[in-house]
């Protein structure tokens, strides 16, 4: 009874002080009237008919199945050198290799911090550095795209093997394997499920950061919907749209039917 009472007035609690905060970031923002546009209604009303009426033209068809296939490359070839960043730097941040405590302990706290560095930077920001230093490359945008994810990755990587259960590693420990055959034939396949949901996870994300970062003129549905927002033209900007959630869709669907088969 008391400990019902207890967790009662917690939450409660814990929504007044949530209630609190929200109230108090309201205050916060500066509501000046040079904050709202004057012709936001005109243009509300303009990016509405363009939602009902969308350029399906053949020219734009192409130009939105170009686009969509440069998004798409961008975002593969990113998390692909991710998840290489992320098994090499999660496992040694797991520490679950590590021989002695202190050994972990320094192996996990420098690894993990070396993976909250990768992700404290958002990929946009990843993006403007790269262009900066080796200009409109591909590069620059797989490269913004693999560190932020890589670090990401990494550090959920690293979580799902220390969640690995004790008992199969140390069967297979007793039988005489060494470190890379627990990785092989004890972490990785107890983990496998759970890290392939979140990686698909994170392609979707990585699709939706790829066309972020065509704003700033790497090419891919972002920069064709750039383009056609300078020229007001929002029938084009919601055909790109379109392909940006099918793309997505596509990603989700073929993530659950590659879960289920490997739940099977």
């Amino acid at each position: 009874m008391i400990r019902t009472y207890l967790d009662f007035h917690k939450k409660n609690l814990l929504t007044g002080l949530l209630l609190a905060i929200f109230i108090w970031s309201l205050f916060a923002v500066q509501w000046g009237p040079g904050l709202f546009h004057q012709g936001g209604r005109a243009a509300l009303s303009q990016m509405l008919q363009g939602l009902i009426q969308p350029d399906f033209s053949g020219e734009i068809l192409r130009l939105a199945f170009s686009a969509a296939w440069t998004t798409l490359a961008y975002a593969v070839a990113g998390m692909s050198l991710a998840i290489v960043i992320a098994l090499v730097f999660g496992v040694f941040a797991s520490g679950v290799l590590a021989s002695g405590r202190s050994a972990r302990t320094v192996q996990t706290v420098g690894f993990r911090s070396v993976l909250g560095f990768m992700r404290a930077i958002h990929e946009l920001v990843w993006a403007w550095l790269f262009v900066a230093a080796i200009g409109l490359s591909p590069f620059a945008g797989i490269f913004a795209i693999a560190i932020p994810y890589g670090g990401i990755l990494g550090r959920i990587f690293a979580d799902m093997l220390q969640d690995v259960p004790d008992e199969p590693i140390s069967a297979l420990r007793s039988a005489g394997a060494s470190k890379l055959q627990l990785l092989c034939y004890g972490y990785f396949p107890i983990a496998l499920a759970d890290m392939l949901s979140y990686l698909m996870y994170r392609f979707e994300c990585a699709i939706r950061s790829s066309a972020i970062m065509s704003f700033i003129g790497l090419g891919g549905l972002g920069f064709q919907i750039q383009l056609s927002l300078h020229d007001l033209r929002y029938d084009q900007v919601w055909t790109f749209l379109f392909f940006l959630i099918g793309l997505v869709v596509l990603v989700d669907l073929w993530s659950q039917q590659l879960r289920k088969r490997l739940v099977a």
